[in-house]
């Protein structure tokens, strides 16, 4: 079954899907310091823009997962796709920081269709190594985006400016509502929607929010992502600013590490099939604050060698590869009644906790690396404890409960 044509059809068209809201992101990494300097802010004002869509990612994918469920999952998904391509038009022309991080704000919205849908459809089709295969060619395929997106971008800049990198991304969520329509069939069926309504959404997602097993995992992907964020949200000030790479230098050095996190997400179907998945989640989570740690080491006693922060980085990435399909593979297991519930959650505390990451080591980015390193590692450690309360050293875990929408 996860060798056969629809298999892979399915992969590639969630993971386009996915991937158009975060095209927003790292097509827009490299113009942020010529945004702050055209538009006259400072780093944390430029920075903002980037925040807010993060944090409106988060709040819609809490409305479009119990719609999702409740309607079908097509039908908020072309309604996000052209929310985002009108607001991404609206960024291209604004012409004040304030107008921008407003309408990056609405982007956000329409992006989080694209981030909290797919994986309930994983969810709808498959369970177990299955999903945990199929969520890894939907990152497969997703991995375009933080790997070709910055180069795109650091090339649109160079010939056409920053505002034509909105222009480009309007044409990718014009793109998206095609192969939405002519790809991608219904997977909730009416009979499933039976028993969704907005009661038993608010009853589901007070049931998710005393589920300790399933916050655990939520958060155990949610805490490592932060530290990516991070990386995401200051690297281009850091790489750019500090240690004087070039735009097109810095989307090479982005994509390398995002190459690392997303090939080794490929071999979880198979080592997931071998080991399970929470050994997995353990290793990598292990895995990462070591080579975290490192680099931590290197800053705090005076290194400054950018071949340090990528080379190190480029092994945490590939263990955050192992954690982050994992987790959300584990957490949505015994939830596919409400399946659109409970990705939605996911989705909105993980960019939240991303959100605020990021906007408390703005306060303290003066362009050096350490601040960025600091945030990266505390998302890490956080990872690691709630790994261990979570899923234990060896088996031990804290129970999970059964679907119910009472």
């Amino acid at each position: 079954m996860s060798s056969s044509p629809r298999f892979l059809r399915i992969a590639v068209v969630l993971g386009l899907l996915s991937a158009i809201g975060p095209f927003a992101i790292d097509m827009y990494l490299p113009a942020l310091p010529a945004i702050g300097h055209q538009l006259g802010t400072d780093f944390g004002t430029a920075q903002l823009s980037l925040t807010v869509f993060f944090i409106s990612i988060g709040i819609g994918q809490l409305l479009y997962g119990p719609v999702s469920d409740m309607v079908g999952r097509r039908p908020p998904m072309f309604f996000g796709m052209t929310l985002f391509a009108l607001a991404s038009v609206g960024c291209a022309l604004a012409t004040d920081i304030h107008t921008l991080i407003v309408l990056r704000f609405v982007q956000g919205l329409g992006a989080a269709a694209g981030m909290a849908i797919p994986r309930a459809v994983v969810r709808d089709l498959h369970t177990g190594p299955d999903a945990a295969r199929l969520m890894s060619l939907l990152m497969l395929v997703f991995s375009v985006s933080p790997i070709l997106a910055p180069l795109a971008g650091s090339g649109v800049i160079a010939a056409a400016g920053w505002r034509a990198v909105f222009w480009a991304i309007a044409v990718a969520a014009v793109a998206g509502l095609a192969l939405l329509a002519f790809s991608l069939e219904e997977t909730r069926p009416p009979s499933a929607r039976v028993e969704s309504s907005l009661g038993s959404a608010l009853r589901a997602y007070g049931r998710l929010l005393l589920d300790a097993h399933f916050l655990g995992l939520v958060f155990i992907g949610g805490f490592a992502m932060m530290g990516f964020f991070i990386y995401l949200s200051t690297s281009s000030f850091v790489m750019i600013g500090h240690y004087g790479l070039t735009p097109t230098q810095y989307s090479i050095a982005f994509g390398v590490n995002a190459a690392a996190f997303f090939g080794a997400a490929q071999l979880n179907g198979r080592l997931s099939a071998r080991f399970g998945l929470v050994p997995l989640v353990r290793v990598g989570v292990l895995g990462a604050s070591v080579a975290i740690s490192l680099m931590l080491a290197h800053y705090l006693t005076g290194g400054d060698s950018l071949a340090v922060l990528i080379g190190l980085y480029f092994v945490a990435s590939a263990f955050m590869g192992l954690v982050i399909p994992t987790t959300a593979v584990l957490a949505l297991e015994n939830h596919g009644a409400i399946a659109g519930t409970a990705a939605a959650l996911l989705g909105t505390l993980q960019m939240l906790g991303g959100a605020v990451g990021m906007a408390v080591v703005s306060l303290f980015n003066d362009g050096r690396p350490l601040p960025m390193v600091l945030g990266m590692a505390a998302g890490l450690y956080l990872s690691l404890t709630l790994t261990l309360v979570t899923l234990g050293v060896r088996g031990r875990r804290l129970p999970s409960r059964p679907d119910c929408l009472t």
